[in-house]
């Protein structure tokens, strides 16, 4: 225990699944940092990267549970958990990070998703870069490429998608994703910008479409009793780091990510397939059928999914940052 921790009235452990060399860990820190020296260092956080707290897909639970007192994680890796959050991961709604966590981040304050996250203490919200794929072997430019095609669906919305045209959709969180590459269990991944650096997918998946498919959503959110637990003046600290100002701060995070990730793509000479208006005109119909599918699945479970899109669409002008 360093003697910083040994000071500190409240010692909490965050838990995130990304490299402890990676950008984004560097933004949780800044975060962390920020609320230590807010705090008078009444409050540190120590950061346990690269699961090694909890795993990717049992991160938020771990916060339910206590074993994490704070953790950054992915809403899709939690099957059915968050349906309205991940509204904002449909395809096509915005092509930055910066825009997509100006929706999601409103739509939370706003009420229209903030039950979701009522088991837990949420402290800001946001979402990474369109998605796009990216294959082993070949290129892709039309859907029915894919066919018989074993590919990383992100989330339900993509997994659906891939198994409309014929694909095979495999759930695997990204930590996962390069071994199951590297050893031909998967064919392609559906993966934004930033994760196919963070996680080396370019190394070994050289041929890569931008669709725009979707964007994941994340949440940095807190124990409730531990919250509860701080001092007036110790929750007044976590309410000013939390909403929009670190919303926006990971977001240009994940699209700095995403034009590296670009460049570096541009300068090795791989396969680099954009969409012209007839492979565009050949993908619309099926992103629509998916959009619309799983609007209408929630709209049945009695979940006000067409209103949330709806409010997204509204806060596309203002959030094209």
């Amino acid at each position: 225990m360093s003697a910083k921790t040994a000071a500190a009235d409240y010692n909490l452990r965050m838990s995130h699944p990304w490299p402890s060399t990676s950008a984004v860990h560097q933004g949780l820190a800044d975060w962390a940092k920020a609320v230590e020296q807010d705090s008078g260092q009444r409050i540190t956080i120590d950061i346990y990267p690269a699961q090694t707290l909890s795993k990717a897909a049992s991160a938020y639970q771990s916060v339910v549970h206590n074993i994490a007192d704070i953790a950054a994680t992915v809403q899709s890796y939690n099957a059915n958990r968050f349906p309205l959050t991940q509204i904002v991961e449909l395809p096509g709604l915005v092509d930055t990070a910066a825009g997509g966590s100006c929706i999601i981040q409103t739509l939370y304050d706003e009420g229209l998703i903030n039950n979701e996250y009522s088991d837990t203490h949420a402290l800001y919200v946001y979402t990474n870069g369109p998605g796009h794929i990216h294959m082993k072997d070949k290129p892709v430019v039309l859907p029915q490429d894919l066919a018989g095609q074993r590919i990383r669906r992100p989330n339900i919305v993509v997994g659906q998608l891939l198994d409309s045209i014929g694909a095979q959709p495999t759930g695997l969180p990204a930590p996962e994703t390069y071994e199951a590459l590297e050893k031909g269990v998967l064919e392609g991944v559906a993966i934004s910008w930033d994760g196919a650096k963070i996680f080396r997918l370019n190394e070994i998946a050289p041929y890569h479409t931008e669709l725009n498919l979707y964007r994941l959503s994340f949440v940095v959110t807190m124990n409730k009793r531990v919250y509860q637990q701080l001092p007036e003046d110790l929750q007044q600290v976590i309410d000013r780091h939390s909403g929009h100002q670190w919303s926006q701060h990971m977001a240009k995070i994940f699209d700095q990510l995403d034009q590296q990730a670009i460049n570096e793509v541009r300068q090795r000479n791989d396969h680099l397939q954009e969409m012209d208006p007839q492979s565009k005109s050949a993908w619309q119909p099926v992103l629509q059928q998916v959009t619309q599918q799983y609007l209408d699945g929630l709209q049945q479970k009695g979940l006000p999914a067409q209103r949330v899109y709806d409010r997204a669409r509204q806060l596309q002008p203002d959030c094209t940052i």
